[in-house]
């Protein structure tokens, strides 16, 4: 086994020992039961010392890859074939988005109620309208020039004051404007993994973030969500077997099964976090759809490993762009970078109307107004199914999502059937698992669950 180790690199010893090995591996015994080198023998061939060759074989055996016999060493585990093959990245995406583009393509008759936007019709123009004419009039560089790399400090102050009733401290030095929740995510990704590495996500999740994973060619490992946050049990059996650099949560109103974590879970998804050295992207687009703050990673974190990412186009408008990433303090500046070298820059107009709404209070009344309809829609959104005789997975406290079951007497086809024959579009419940199982729930966007269409739909199987 030949393998090469750099005192001058940056990247430590061991994790080069780990990759000249993965290595190795993949060319030579990903069959299955060849023995490895001793540690003695790896650490006297490449004068280094018996702790770095001992952190090495640890953390491949983490992964899954090697096994180790007490008092015999180390052997390629059995199934290594399957760890070290190419991910699967053009199925993987294909699988992800071919059942979602039908939801941005169908056309404007149809009921989206699998969507993750609230309905045309419930946006509110005029605050918004003011907002793009005051830019326009006042602020020529708004229109025609590029915002700067971090995003203005006058918005990122009035976001660090909308953390606050969080109880987020986050200084508006950590926190970098970005292109939507989306964006956020792409940056966070580019910054944090390398091919190859292993990402923890809830599932059901968002199955846009399992097709970017995939593109980066990223080991993603699911962690069940359940109606208080990732099952905990799982997710410390899955730490005893595989290293995460990352783990990805939704705290409130999760996507797609509407459920907020809980301090008695957040409490403990840290300390694994501690204890097992991985960070957390706490994604909270849907913050301002919340009536009563509830716990969140980043307030009891304190930013230290936790990325804590918002968003104004859920609330405000899907066409304004607006996302913002509050980072630890340390890894402001490479995230800049990076977002220089990929985007240059958020849209400075659409930071700018948001600026505007945020400070003469309009984004304030719209989302407090947005709160009370959700709620409402809501409450009989869930009346409705249990009526219907469907299975709800929780009951959301708010929120667009409701993940739900149709009776056993409904099969998939005759649901297909009913959803073409009102002109529903929904979004297929295989997405939303990273190994795209096969699965009668549904997500159902509450928002329009009062269209006519919807309830004839939801009605169909009593």
């Amino acid at each position: 086994m030949q393998l090469e180790v750099n005192r001058h690199s940056a990247t430590p010893i061991a994790q080069q020992l780990e990759a000249g090995i993965r290595t190795w591996i993949a060319a030579h015994g990903a069959g299955g039961g060849r023995r490895l080198p001793s540690i003695r023998h790896l650490a006297a061939t490449h004068h280094i010392s018996r702790n770095t060759v001992i952190e090495a074989y640890e953390r491949l055996v983490a992964s899954g890859l090697v096994r180790s016999q007490p008092g015999s060493g180390f052997y390629v585990a059995d199934n290594a074939a399957a760890l070290v093959s190419p991910p699967t990245t053009a199925n993987g995406l294909e699988e992800v988005t071919n059942g979602l583009w039908g939801l941005f393509s169908a056309n404007e008759h149809t009921l989206k109620l699998g969507c993750g936007w609230l309905p045309s019709d419930w946006r509110e123009g005029d605050d918004l309208t003011h907002a793009i004419r005051q830019v326009a009039r006042k602020s020529r560089s708004g229109i025609f020039e590029y915002s700067t790399p971090q995003g203005p400090q006058e918005l990122r102050g009035l976001i660090q004051e909308r953390l606050r009733p969080l109880a987020i401290t986050a200084d508006a030095q950590q926190i970098v404007m970005t292109g939507g929740g989306s964006h956020s995510l792409d940056l966070l990704v580019r910054m944090l993994l390398e091919p190859g590495d292993v990402v923890f996500v809830e599932t059901p999740g968002y199955y846009n973030l399992f097709g970017l994973l995939h593109l980066q060619r990223i080991r993603v490992i699911g962690v069940p969500r359940l109606a208080d946050g990732p099952d905990i049990e799982r997710l410390e059996a899955l730490l005893a077997q595989y290293r995460p650099k990352l783990l990805y949560i939704n705290s409130v109103f999760h996507n797609p099964t509407g459920s907020t974590l809980t301090a008695a879970i957040a409490h403990r998804v840290l300390q694994l976090a501690e204890q097992h050295d991985f960070q957390i992207i706490e994604d909270d687009i849907y913050a301002d759809f919340q009536h009563t703050p509830t716990t969140r990673l980043a307030t009891l974190d304190g930013l230290n490993r936790v990325f804590y990412l918002g968003s104004f186009s859920k609330s405000l408008s899907s066409s304004l762009r607006v996302g913002f990433i509050a980072a630890p303090t340390t890894l402001v500046q490479r995230l800049v970078d990076i977002k220089m070298l990929t985007s240059i820059s958020a849209s400075r107009f659409a930071e700018q109307v948001v600026t505007v709404m945020l400070q003469n209070g309009s984004y304030r009344k719209l989302t407090e107004r947005l709160r009370i309809k959700l709620a409402n829609q809501m409450a009989m959104a869930l009346t409705m199914l249990n009526n219907a005789g469907w299975e709800v997975y929780t009951q959301p406290a708010g929120g667009m999502f409701v993940w739900a079951k149709p009776p056993t007497a409904i099969t998939p086809e005759t649901l297909s059937e009913l959803a073409n024959r009102w002109e529903i579009t929904l979004s297929p419940g295989h997405l939303f698992f990273v190994d795209n199982q096969p699965t009668p729930w549904l997500r159902l966007n509450v928002a329009y669950m009062q269209d006519p269409r919807a309830k004839a739909f939801i009605e169909a199987g009593r």
